[in-house]
């Protein structure tokens, strides 16, 4: 395929997605520059459709299709527990952590820092990991996003790296740079109907194509450990990387943009954006739903599809003779299959595949940017700048963070094994993020101890995997000896030094914990205070957790055994699901609040 390929009609909806984007931006440009909280919080106001909406669509990337379509050809449907297992982190942030990051009243997850500790230590925990996450693993991520991105471009319709940054990147930065938040709030629910559409849209064509012969055609070709949704009992291997280690350890127990344990980064950024409480809840509510149960299907389905169409990576390469070999793997196959598609629906699809880059690199930029402003320049530099000037310096950061973003992603093959540092050591780290908001005795030098010793530890591993090639660790043995190790670690340095100072202990959970209630507490002086309780209606937001997960995974299965034409289970599953929302509905009121 090249842009000669492309009609007038696909040009157009193509063109008129990136108008839509920029005039988003201007439009809201006035009201989201009145002060830091308006750009990167959007003054507080926003509903919870909104913001999960958003959620959704910022971890829709560009290269999300092609992982999943690469998990399904390489390990079947099965496969897909390598990212599945990942909500119950987000469960545990709907129900614990939500209403207290709203609560808190943060500008950013880092500002956290200097609420729960103290002192020098904690300061320096909140710059450092300010510029570490604002800007270096954020570069490095955006870095590998724009990567993906022309990988698609490059596959789809012949487009060069550059073009496509400089095009696709542009026109992000514009309505980023601009509309802040809200203007990524509001671009990202445009994005994300038009992704679905396409998704969904796209799906339908290729699976109805004369090659696949329809849905009931398609079932009954692939083999059914192919189809399969669990992974096979009897593959000790498979078991133990896809459900028994993820489920018993991974979950809470590794760090991971996006999922952090006991929410952070962007998804943290969305709750302090809410309106109040609720809001914050209800958001992340829908995102863990709409991520795990609504849109995984369709991509599924074009990856089972491409076994068909395309056995192996030969016969992709054969059919694409004039892209580079060495972009074609295993999610290559995605992009393969879009192909095939009519004038029109190739330009939604494209503009879906765009929206979904612009997604995720619009918040990467406003969240880094946020870091920038709030936990750096205000914070260290200049303490008393006027919003209009920390405006104007987030503003420059965005532009800063996406040149150097777009240039690294030029380099990123070169630099693999710091990609790889950066994703292994957040191992052992997420049981701290869980009972630092409960367990007193956590203090900055715990979390010192975590970050410092994870990645000493993946620094380790990689080190000793390069000198020994042939011979390397396993992947399981270097994960858990990471958790095992860095675990004991923070945990010995939280006993052995002081924890934070009551008063600001104090202060924290009375900002964080005090309950929304007619029972009030007098205090010493005679005045009324709100009750502070920990654990207020804990046993509630347990059972709300653990029927939530329940719910959403029902519902992903139910969806999965309708498309089959196994209706018995997908009804046993949407059953699962109704009971669940209804526990949810009835118990409302003790579960949320």
């Amino acid at each position: 395929m090249s842009f000669e390929s492309l009609s007038t009609l696909d040009y157009s909806i193509i063109g008129g997605f990136f108008l839509l984007s920029i005039f988003i931006g201007v439009y809201v440009s006035k009201s989201s520059s009145q002060s830091a909280d308006d750009f990167f919080l959007s003054g507080r106001k926003m509903p919870w459709w909104l913001l999960g909406v958003s959620m959704v669509a910022t971890t829709f990337a560009a290269d999300t299709p092609g992982l999943v379509t690469q998990l399904v050809r390489d390990d079947g449907v099965s496969g897909n527990w390598a990212w599945w297992y990942m909500l119950l982190t987000g469960t545990l942030t709907v129900f614990f952590y939500a209403r207290l990051w709203r609560k808190s009243g943060v500008t950013t997850d880092l500002e956290f820092y200097e609420l729960r500790y103290s002192g020098k230590s904690a300061a320096f925990l909140r710059g450092f990991r300010a510029v570490y996450l604002g800007f270096f693993f954020n570069v490095i991520t955006m870095a590998g996003v724009c990567l993906a991105g022309a990988k698609i471009a490059a596959i789809m319709f012949g487009m060069d790296q550059l073009t496509f940054i400089a095009i696709a990147g542009g026109v992000t930065v514009v309505y980023s740079m601009l509309g802040g938040l809200k203007g990524v709030l509001i671009t990202d629910f445009f994005q994300f109907i038009i992704a679905m559409i396409g998704s969904v849209w796209a799906t339908y064509y290729i699976v109805n194509l004369p090659e696949i012969g329809g849905l009931d055609n398609l079932v009954a070709s692939i083999s059914p450990e192919t189809l399969s949704i669990f992974p096979d009992v009897t593959d000790g291997d498979k078991m133990l990387v896809l459900i028994i280690i993820p489920f018993a350890v991974q979950w809470w127990s590794t760090w991971y943009p996006g999922a952090e344990p006991g929410g952070g980064g962007y998804i943290a950024q969305r709750m302090l954006a809410a309106k109040d409480e609720k809001n914050a809840t209800f958001a992340t509510l829908f995102f863990n739903f709409a991520h795990y149960a609504l849109r995984p299907w369709p991509w599924i389905l074009i990856a089972l599809a491409s076994l068909i169409v395309f056995p192996d990576l030969e016969s992709i390469k054969l059919a694409f003779s004039g892209v580079d070999p060495e972009l074609i793997k295993g999610d290559a196959a995605y992009s393969a299959m879009l192909t095939m598609l009519p004038s029109g629906l190739l330009g939604i699809v494209l503009a879906s595949l765009i929206a979904a880059f612009m997604s995720t690199i619009s918040t990467q930029l406003n969240w880094g940017s946020s870091y920038m402003v709030n936990d750096v320049y205000k914070r260290f530099i200049k303490k008393e700048a006027s919003e209009k000037e920390l405006v104007g310096f987030g503003r420059i950061s965005t532009v800063v963070l996406m040149i150097c973003a777009g240039a690294f992603s030029y380099v990123l093959s070169s630099a693999a094994d710091f990609l790889q540092i950066m994703l292994q050591i957040g191992a052992g780290t997420g049981l701290l993020f869980i009972l630092r908001w409960f367990w007193n005795r956590i203090n900055p030098y715990s979390e010192i101890t975590a970050m410092g010793v994870s990645f000493l530890m993946a620094a380790i591993f990689l080190i000793y995997n390069k000198t020994h090639e042939g011979n390397e660790l396993s992947t399981t043995f270097q994960l858990l000896t990471g958790i095992g190790v860095t675990t004991f670690c923070w945990v010995l340095v939280s006993f052995l030094t002081n924890p934070t100072k009551s008063e600001v202990i104090d202060a924290f959970e009375a900002k964080v914990f005090a309950v929304d209630s007619d029972e009030k507490l007098l205090d010493q002086s005679g005045t009324t205070s709100a009750k502070i309780s920990k654990f207020h209606n804990f046993e509630y937001k347990i059972i709300g957790f653990l029927v939530a997960t329940l719910g959403i995974y029902s519902a992903l299965f139910a969806t999965g055994y309708f498309l089959y034409g196994e209706t018995a289970l997908a009804w046993l599953f949407t059953s699962i699901t109704i009971a669940g929302s209804a526990v949810l509905v009835v118990f409302n009121k003790k579960i949320f609040s």
